[in-house]
């Protein structure tokens, strides 16, 4: 699999150390972060996932453990908003440029303001999509958020 992604790329550009690591991803699969967190034998609250949703109807990214649930009522009052939802898939893939499954919070078409929870700094590192289903890079939770611009909140349920 080639592992050259905007995700990857964007990595590079920022002088972030990051490894890459892929998997076989099951698009049948109901939780992509719990399945990849399982086939690369992680634990899933080093396994994160990224989510597209809309604050007060604006796109915001959000990265979050795979096997935790974003508070939508956190989620707004992270990005200082009234209200948030998840973006519909359509709309997600639009705005990112990545099909779900493979939806990364590096190289997106348009850099969104974004969230990272605060539970993922309690780890030695973490792994998010690298922009491509079945790849994942590896890097620390404050790389992470340095390269993505990300606010640190806690936005879980």
């Amino acid at each position: 699999m080639a592992t050259e992604t905007p995700a990857t790329k964007a990595l590079k550009a920022a002088s972030v150390t990051f490894e890459t690591r892929t998997y076989d991803y099951d698009p049948k699969g109901e939780r992509v972060g719990l399945q990849a967190a399982e086939a690369m034998g992680e634990a899933p609250s080093r396994v994160l996932k990224t989510l597209i949703a809309a604050v007060d109807g604006k796109p915001v990214c959000i990265i979050l453990a795979s096997d935790r649930e974003a508070s939508m009522k956190k989620v707004a009052a992270a990005f200082g908003g009234k209200s948030a939802a998840m973006m519909p898939v359509p709309e997600a893939e639009r705005i990112t440029g990545y099909k779900v499954g493979g939806v990364s919070p590096m190289g997106q078409r348009r850099r969104l303001p974004t969230c990272l929870d605060a539970a993922a700094l309690d780890e030695p590192y973490v792994f998010v999509n690298g922009g491509k289903r079945g790849l994942q890079v590896r890097l620390s939770p404050a790389d992470l958020a340095a390269a993505t611009g990300a606010s640190v909140a806690a936005i879980t349920a």
